[in-house]
């Protein structure tokens, strides 16, 4: 019983590694980088959701990936264009 769970959790810890190297690759591509962003951001989404869920500090750990969306999406909005032009800021 114990080993079946200590497999399931390295198979899911193997998921979540595959969605991070995806996400990562997909972000440095500049032609990419917002669907990489996207898909970053909805999975600090999941990291806030189990910080909360756990009952950690609001502000030192559940809103950790909250900051670094923000700090991401600012880097995105200013190296790409096609950012700043769908949130009405194109100069």
């Amino acid at each position: 019983q114990a080993n079946q769970s200590e497999a399931t959790r390295l198979k899911q810890l193997f998921v979540l590694g595959v969605i991070c190297t995806v996400a990562v690759v997909l972000y440095v591509i500049p032609r990419t980088a917002p669907f990489g962003a996207l898909i970053w951001t909805g999975y600090l989404g999941g990291a806030v959701e189990t910080n909360l869920r756990l009952h950690q500090p609001l502000f030192s750990a559940t809103l950790t990936p909250v900051y670094l969306a923000i700090i991401m999406w600012a880097a995105l909005y200013i190296r790409d264009a096609r950012v700043r032009a769908v949130l009405g800021r194109n100069r």
